[in-house]
């Protein structure tokens, strides 16, 4: 597997639980997190902590420049349904990283001396797909 620049990532993003990923315009970074729960099974002759691995836990963010004609990452906020994502790490690594049915939350922020920007934070709504 060759190294690649963040420069060429992508996400694709549905604004609806039925409808289709389309990508997202103006991302200046995303980020993927990955714990796993851990169940503690430690009793007394134990001579150290002991545990059971538990479910995985996916979630993360994204932003980017706001853009008036734009309101893909918003609308995916207002879905009554989780929507399909799929991040990929470069446009030129031809799989995808990593998909799934997402619960957004949106933020949006501007400044005097900045552009106007927005956040959105996901978690996991179901099975993930990977590419690795």
């Amino acid at each position: 597997m060759a190294r690649r620049a963040g420069k060429g990532g992508k996400v694709m993003l549905a604004t609806t639980g039925a409808g289709a990923p389309v990508t997202l315009v103006h991302i200046k970074d995303w980020s993927w997190n990955g714990t796993t729960d851990r169940i503690d099974v430690t009793s007394m002759d134990d001579s150290n902590k002991t545990s059971l691995q538990g479910l995985a836990d996916v979630s993360g963010s994204l932003s980017g420049f706001w853009d008036d004609t734009n309101d893909t990452a918003y609308a995916a906020s207002q879905s009554a349904d989780p929507v399909t994502m799929a991040l990929y790490p470069n446009e030129d690594a031809v799989e995808k990283w990593g998909s799934g049915l997402v619960n957004i939350d949106f933020s949006i922020q501007g400044s005097v001396g900045g552009a106007v920007e927005f956040t959105a934070n996901w978690t996991a709504a179901g099975d993930w797909t990977w590419a690795l």
